[in-house]
């Protein structure tokens, strides 16, 4: 039963990848593009997380953890330049 939970788990997140790498590559802003590649870190790390359940490979959580905490300070970074009046798209 987990074997096809497993199977359903990654087709999802890869309808959710796809879906979010067009919303990436159309835009139509920076922060639309912004989000769409958070999203693709998060996915990446749900991946990687699902992996870990599969395989058992405890060590993968490391990584896991290294790409979401990297995808919150590109997010913070971008922020703080929109904040600093960076190029907007939105007024």
């Amino acid at each position: 039963m987990l074997h096809y939970a497993i199977i359903v788990s990654y087709l999802l997140l890869s309808l959710a990848l796809v879906l979010g790498f067009i919303r990436l590559v159309r835009g139509p802003s920076l922060a639309d593009r912004v989000v769409a590649l958070e999203l693709l870190a998060s996915l990446t790390v749900g991946f990687i997380g699902v992996s870990v359940i599969y395989s058992g490979r405890a060590p993968f959580l490391d990584v896991a953890m290294v790409l979401a905490l990297t995808a919150f300070l590109a997010a913070v970074a971008f922020a703080r330049y929109l904040e600093k009046g960076g190029q907007r798209s939105d007024h």
